[in-house]
């Protein structure tokens, strides 16, 4: 979709893309702000026009114009004068160009959210910018007389977004009691007692680090289990500049530009024919390295690995690693049967994936194939599945059926020297299906281990070095969601990927690294864990641009 800003001759607009940063989000002891993500998303969450001038402007209290007295600094145009228009302490901004919006999207006008002016205050209005051959103005008003407000050359003084027309008139408000939503309030009351936890462990037990001080779900896109709940979660927001916008601010001339604040759309990295052309060559240098050794070697083994091992030459590193021997004298691995699973769990409810087989994409359409039964009634659907495929318990239905597996836990050891016992996700996150159920190809936004406990499951890796032969189209999906039934003779890039194939048996562990593709089948009935509790940093999708 395209915002067009229309100018006339001798309009010179200076728009920017806002920025989430604040003055006094920087002020606040070790920038906590910022941990409010609400507050960073809607800083940036549109673009603002700079003040092409300096002034001074106090009002007196009276309702006529010419009570608000305005002083300009030398040398602006007068074009650029703010004025005293409408009289009741109103100080107007005129825009020096003609928005255009698509058709039904209005724009919504104001003040910078959560930057604030003392003794004046932005109004707010909303404009229908799809036909209106108007310009129009920015308005503030005084909020006491006889206080002197500043506005420098270059401050932002209008905030705008577009806003689609009328959907708010489609949407039916109700307050109803949480109780009517079980799913909701076994989640909120999740995160109730988790925030209880967590507070009480800051005061019994502050850490150093400023990023422990604060719990990271909601900045994550996760509920207090660790599930995702959507895919397009953002963390971060930057409006694109408007083309041209350099154009025009280097015309006006104007002193006090300085880099990306003011002048967003000038490259403060290497040109694009450049980056892509060191790119590209890199590319060609590692595969003809890699080509060095042998071709697909086996994912290393180790029994068990010491926590500084472990960090030293896999998580860091980016490379998987097999582990035999960290989980063998779990009771789960004895115990995990589809009978006694049955027998603890009973008949409670619970989520799974559903009417997989034959859909296309289901994967990445998980929400239109959640479903529920009792378990007992899924445990037999499982066993006797003549296509294994059609119905699987994933880590996406954790959330929900955390209250009813809950019986499981004692059954679930710990690996402390790699895993955090305190996390909320502690007992990991299940995954139950037959024979052939399947998991297309994908990469995830966060290390993983994954933990087998019954069955045996064929992973299939491939690094990161190969995502552009992958045709990642969308999130964290390929349009390959098999690799191993690719048609080669049609897509002749993949004959020399790098694959590593990985047999996963019961009491293994496989540690899958940020960004690996993986695909993953099952070979009979089978029951893993998955854990994403690190003792180091795991936070990697908090920046992940959407797309």
């Amino acid at each position: 979709m395209e915002l067009i800003c229309y100018t006339h001759d001798g309009w010179e607009p200076r728009i920017r893309p806002a920025s989430s940063r604040r003055e006094w989000m920087d002020q606040t002891p070790e920038s906590f702000a910022y941990r409010c993500l609400p507050l960073s998303i809607a800083n940036s969450h549109g673009w603002e026009m700079l003040s092409p001038c300096g002034f001074s402007a106090e009002w007196n209290g009276g309702p006529a114009p010419g009570d608000v007295e305005i002083a300009v600094d030398p040398g602006a145009r007068q074009s650029d004068h703010p004025e005293a228009l409408f009289g009741s302490g109103i100080l107007t901004f005129h825009i020096a160009g003609i928005l255009r919006t698509p058709p039904g999207w209005n724009i919504l006008v104001g003040g910078s959210p959560n930057a604030m002016k003392d003794g004046i205050a932005p109004l707010v209005g909303v404009i229908e910018t799809d036909w209106s051959p108007f310009t129009f103005t920015m308005n503030w008003r005084f909020t006491r007389p006889g206080h002197r407000i500043q506005f420098e050359e270059n401050e932002p003084f209008a905030f705008f977004f577009p806003v689609q027309r009328g959907v708010i008139e489609q949407f039916e408000p109700r307050v109803v009691p949480l109780g009517e939503a079980p799913q909701l309030e076994e989640q909120f009351a999740e995160w109730s007692r988790s925030r209880d936890a967590f507070q009480k462990r800051m005061e019994a037990d502050p850490p150093a680090s400023p990023s422990e001080k604060w719990q990271k779900f909601y900045y994550r896109g996760l509920d207090a289990s660790g599930c995702p709940h959507v895919p397009d979660h953002q963390a971060k927001l930057r409006s694109p500049a408007f083309q041209g916008a350099v154009k025009v601010l280097q015309q006006a001339g104007s002193t006090g530009l300085q880099g990306e604040e003011l002048l967003p759309t000038i490259p403060q990295v290497a040109p694009p024919d450049l980056a892509q052309g060191k790119r590209e060559w890199l590319q060609r240098s590692l595969l003809r390295l890699r080509g060095l050794a042998p071709r697909n070697p086996a994912v290393v083994q180790h029994h068990t690995m010491s926590a500084d091992d472990f960090l030293a030459t896999h998580y860091a590193l980016n490379l998987p690693v097999v582990l035999t021997g960290e989980v063998e004298n779990w009771p789960a691995l004895s115990l995990w049967t589809p009978s006694y699973l049955k027998e603890k769990v009973g008949s409670s409810a619970i989520e799974f994936q559903s009417n997989r087989s034959g859909a296309e994409r289901y994967e990445r359409n998980k929400d239109h194939h959640r479903n529920a039964m009792p378990f007992d009634d899924f445990i037999d659907l499982v066993e006797g599945a003549a296509d294994g495929n059609d119905a699987y318990i994933t880590a996406y239905n954790s959330a929900t059926n955390r209250a009813a597996f809950a019986p499981l836990g004692s059954d679930i050891g710990t690996i402390e020297h790699l895993l955090d016992p305190q996390s909320p996700d502690a007992k990991g996150m299940i995954w139950i299906g037959a024979a052939g159920t399947f998991t297309p190809l994908h990469h995830d936004l966060t290390n993983k281990l994954l933990v087998q406990i019954t069955g045996t499951k064929h992973v299939l890796l491939v690094p990161p070095g190969e995502t552009a032969k992958l045709r990642n189209d969308t999130h964290v999906f390929s349009q390959f969601e098999d690799l191993e039934n690719a048609d080669l003779d049609q897509f002749p890039e993949l004959a020399d990927i790098a694959i590593h194939r990985v047999e996963l048996a019961p009491g293994q562990a496989l540690f899958i690294p940020l960004g690996w593709w993986h695909q993953v089948v099952a070979a009979d009935f089978s029951v893993s864990l998955t854990f994403t509790n690190f003792r180091w940093p795991n936070d990697f999708y908090a920046d992940y641009p959407a797309g």
